[in-house]
């Protein structure tokens, strides 16, 4: 099948803007971007017009917890932390993500496309992340990159959560302490297994120690939750001890730290933005942040971490830190490019870019202007949403089965 976007203003983000621009689709990717008068449409193509309109890749939230923790259906719903074991690295966001979270709804109206799905952050080690689109019949349909991260976390919440049990983990000493027992046994047990395969010996498969070996030997990144600086400089500690690539997560304070992370190149996945200081890691929490780190040439991609901020309010987030200092192309890059590159997606998502998803948005008008809204939607080329003003309602593509 193919399509061609024709007559909007195309921002490919990676990329200069393009006046009268056209994104040709194929087979549910990109397979050209330019201007009007330079693409080459086959006669069967379907044109749609976008004259009037901005045409963007669709935004990309790095730390979601759509579908394991749904909307509205409290504790039956809430599959976010398995709060028994503190390193639960064997443990996976994809078996517990329910598509039919009305969250995914709201994604495509607020031009998210793509999602990277985590568990929580009650564990000091909390399990394997999962790359989704934010349309899809079934997870099968949905999963884009199954191998994405681990969640870690450190900090005040699984201190909190083993202190009320009486166990360890109940301070930030013995939070790193499980982390770095854990990464521990996972480098002798990889040294085991890889001497057992040589020998052509049996050996026994431990899953969490199989995915912390993973890490090791960077097939995953480390999404390490942290707010206070102190914590995010135990995570840089922890990362170069080990030698694995790490993300950090929420960053709150990591404004005050910024020299320091823009010299170790780690990037910052910041957010959530709408929130209050609701306990003492957040009490430095500003909108200004996101314009320092950028400013200071960290590596930034902006977050909901829905539900705690519903994810088609991610542009919004990015809109007010640019009113506090950001500047807008850093975070038209913040909600796109940056989180793809930061988590080795970029071969997939984060701009419009021949070879990538065909993951494509048209705007009324600028995104960051909160007066204009998504009005139609396009994951891997597929419409799959748009804004009927007769009603004003978000008319999302069906999702059921349908004889």
């Amino acid at each position: 099948m193919v399509s061609a976007i024709v007559g909007g203003y195309v921002v490919p983000v990676d990329g200069e803007p393009i006046d009268g621009g056209t994104v040709l689709i194929e087979d549910g990717k990109i397979a050209e971007v330019g201007a009007d008068a330079d693409v080459d449409i086959p006669e069967d193509a379907e044109l749609i017009d976008a004259a009037g309109s901005w045409v963007l890749p669709g935004f990309f939230d790095a730390h979601v917890h759509l579908g394991v923790h749904e909307e509205g259906e409290g504790w039956s719903g809430n599959d976010t932390n398995e709060m028994t074991d503190p390193n639960g690295a064997r443990f996976r966001a994809i078996d517990g993500i329910d598509p039919y979270d009305v969250g995914f709804d709201d994604a495509l109206a607020g031009g998210v496309t793509s999602v990277v799905v985590k568990p929580g952050s009650g564990n000091p080690i909390g399990g394997r992340t999962i790359g989704v689109k934010t349309w899809g019949r079934t997870i099968l349909d949905m999963v884009f990159a199954e191998q994405v991260s681990v969640k870690s976390a450190l900090g005040e919440n699984p201190k909190r959560v083993y202190g009320e049990k009486k166990q360890t983990p109940s301070t930030r000493l013995g939070v790193a302490a499980i982390i770095r027992e854990a990464f521990t046994k996972a480098q002798n047990y990889a040294a085991q297994r890889d001497h057992a395969r040589d020998e052509g010996k049996p050996f026994d498969v431990d899953l969490t120690l199989e995915t912390l070996a993973e890490v090791l030997d960077g097939e995953l990144y480390w999404d390490q939750h942290t707010h206070r600086a102190d914590d995010i400089v135990t995570a840089i500690r922890l990362a170069e001890e080990f030698g694995y690539k790490l993300v950090v997560n929420h960053g709150t304070e990591g404004h005050l730290i910024a020299d320091l992370l823009a010299e170790k190149e780690i990037p910052v996945i910041l957010g959530p933005l709408f929130t209050t200081r609701s306990k003492v890691e957040l009490r430095n929490r500003t909108l200004r942040s996101a314009g320092i780190l950028a400013r200071a040439g960290v590596k930034l991609a902006i977050t909901t971490d829905h539900p705690v901020v519903p994810i088609n309010f991610l542009v919004y987030q990015a809109a007010l830190a640019v009113k506090d200092g950001l500047d807008p192309e850093a975070a038209l890059r913040s909600l796109t490019v940056n989180p793809a590159s930061m988590l080795g997606l970029d071969d997939r998502i984060g701009s419009l870019k021949p070879g990538l998803d065909a993951d494509v948005v048209i705007w009324s008008g600028d995104p960051l202007d909160v007066m204009n809204r998504a009005l139609r939607v396009f994951v891997r080329g597929k419409e799959v949403y748009h804004f009927d003003e007769s009603t004003g309602d978000g008319v999302v593509a069906d999702r059921r089965y349908r004889e």
